[in-house]
């Protein structure tokens, strides 16, 4: 069944009924933000909120992680975890149509309300795995901004995570890329006090995931490894600085950070952390020994399929 909110079509042929996730309240009252406040006033609510949900789900920062890529309006994109909607407005005003994915009827309501006046904007609400196979598109670019790490708890087998990119790459056309933002296991920030991103933990990525768990963050190696798994691809890191959340800067492999350029890398807006080591003087140490990429606090990589 098709439902419209403004321009944006919502199909919910694969919604079981009930949301599987919540982040609770505050989730209603990013709804009433995005029925009610004007884009250009979401500044002035994340100022008077003070809160990390609504500047997670409203800054225009979150932008920065996709704007720059080639994307123009012969482009079809696939949005996979899409969540709120932070990234599916630049990307509709970039491509000639985007297609979402997105398990939660609660936050696709909040991205179509934010996103209503967009004519380009399809959401597909449901698992990833019930709207892939009916999946008839073949997309230019295909994201997994912040989703990647989940694909433990909604792919399951024994390799879930080249599992999924072996699925996904099933629906690019030649030359498609996917566009994998996540967490750094070994970033910096992690060793220096940071918790962990998901499980809000101290130490448990940089240990490995001792206890398991719904989620998983890799090294550049492991990362690497999985993509090499997973098919045939050109890969491209970069580096999102402070992180890929609210991406300041995004350094590449060609264009690294030089001696004195990485400040104010410890805010931190989620939760209470510790501050063990100046971060800013051993991201100097690691600039100097080449070591930046390896902790990173966040990768953005690009994959292009390769015949």
């Amino acid at each position: 069944m098709e439902e419209y909110i403004g321009k944006v079509k919502l199909n919910t042929d694969y919604y079981s009924g009930k949301d599987l996730y919540s982040d609770g309240p505050i989730e209603d009252k990013c709804l009433e933000i995005a029925k009610n406040v004007p884009r250009d006033k979401w500044n002035e609510v994340i100022a008077e909120e003070k809160s990390w949900p609504i500047l997670y789900h409203f800054s225009n920062i979150r932008e920065n992680i996709v704007d720059w890529l080639p994307i123009n309006k012969e482009h079809k994109v696939l949005e996979i975890g899409s969540g709120c909607g932070a990234i599916t407005g630049i990307l509709s005003s970039m491509a000639g149509q985007v297609d979402c994915i997105e398990l939660s009827k609660k936050r696709t309501l909040i991205n179509a309300y934010r996103n209503r006046d967009r004519d380009n904007i399809n959401v597909f609400i449901g698992n990833f795995q019930d709207i892939e196979k009916d999946l008839q598109e073949k997309y230019d670019y295909i994201t997994l901004i912040g989703v990647f790490e989940y694909a433990i708890s909604y792919i399951g087998g024994e390799n879930p995570y080249v599992d999924m990119l072996k699925t996904i790459s099933k629906h690019l056309k030649k030359g498609g890329k996917i566009i994998i933002a996540i967490e750094n296991r070994l970033g910096l920030k992690y060793f220096a006090g940071a918790r962990e991103d998901h499980l809000g933990t101290f130490f448990e990525g940089i240990e490995g995931y001792p206890k398991g768990g719904y989620v998983k963050t890799f090294s550049r190696k492991e990362l690497t490894d999985v993509i090499n798994e997973s098919g045939s691809f050109s890969t491209s890191f970069y580096y999102p600085y402070p992180d890929y959340k609210l991406p300041m800067v995004i350094y590449s492999d060609y264009w690294l950070p030089k001696k004195g350029e990485l400040k104010g890398n410890v805010l931190n807006f989620d939760r209470d952390r510790l501050q063990l080591f100046s971060e800013e003087n051993v991201l100097d140490s690691l600039v100097d020994a080449g070591l930046f990429q390896e902790f990173s606090n966040s990768f953005l990589v690009v994959l292009e399929k390769e015949d």
